[in-house]
């Protein structure tokens, strides 16, 4: 019997992971932290879970909120992404920016949302931007809400489950041509790799979630 997931309390790793967060060093999710003047930018990406298909036997099953970027962007065009964006003057904080792009990018209201805590900021070499994310729990859940609202960057919006995440048998790695191997997943057709995948596993991780993947094969990444 399902049940109903409209005001579902997060599940306990999540809320016990956001306790820890403070404490967590940033390279624990990535080698690559700010350098000491800063990047070329600031920028924050909700990294949110809401309630997925829960049953008597799995009361805590979940999602995260994903997203496909437009194909016509010019950087990272069709790749995955968490919903977020560039810092503007007006945001007090990361959670802030990351709350206003999510409402920009794809309709998420702010006033449904509980934001957890802060990761540590990363840096992402390829674009020079420093990155927070901004763990969150969807706290009344509408998907019907969810939405390419602003098709100049999105594409669509995903959900997978949490379950699908971290089951070996669906996980495997990507070898980048530069070099770069990590962690990476088909969801619904999207190829999750990169910043966000990195993310994911890292939050997953050390959630207590992670089941061993040593078997996991490698495809290589044709961009």
């Amino acid at each position: 019997m399902s049940v109903d997931p409209a005001h579902a309390p997060p599940p306990r790793w999540l809320t016990d992971l956001a306790t820890r967060a403070p404490t967590i060093p940033g390279e624990r999710f990535s080698r690559f932290l700010p350098p000491p003047d800063g990047g070329r930018r600031h920028s924050a990406v909700l990294v949110l879970f809401a309630p997925g298909v829960r049953t008597a036997g799995d009361p805590e099953a979940s999602t995260v909120v994903v997203t496909e970027r437009a194909h016509t962007m010019r950087s990272h065009a069709g790749q995955p992404a968490f919903p977020g964006g560039g810092t503007e003057p007006g945001d007090r904080d990361a959670a802030a920016t990351a709350l206003r792009e999510a409402w920009e990018e794809v309709g998420l209201d702010p006033a449904t949302v509980d934001v957890l805590a802060l990761l540590p900021t990363l840096h992402i070499p390829v674009s020079g931007y420093d990155v927070t994310p901004v763990l969150a729990w969807w706290r009344e859940p509408t998907p019907e809400t969810l939405w390419a609202k602003d098709p100049r960057e999105v594409a669509r919006v995903l959900q997978p489950e949490v379950r699908d995440l971290v089951d070996p048998a669906r996980r495997f790695r990507v070898h980048h041509p530069s070099g770069f191997v990590g962690p990476a997943w088909d969801v619904d057709g999207l190829l999750l790799w990169g910043f966000t995948a990195g993310v994911l596993d890292r939050v997953l991780d050390l959630g207590g979630l992670t089941v061993p993947w040593p078997d996991a094969p490698t495809r290589e990444l044709r961009l």
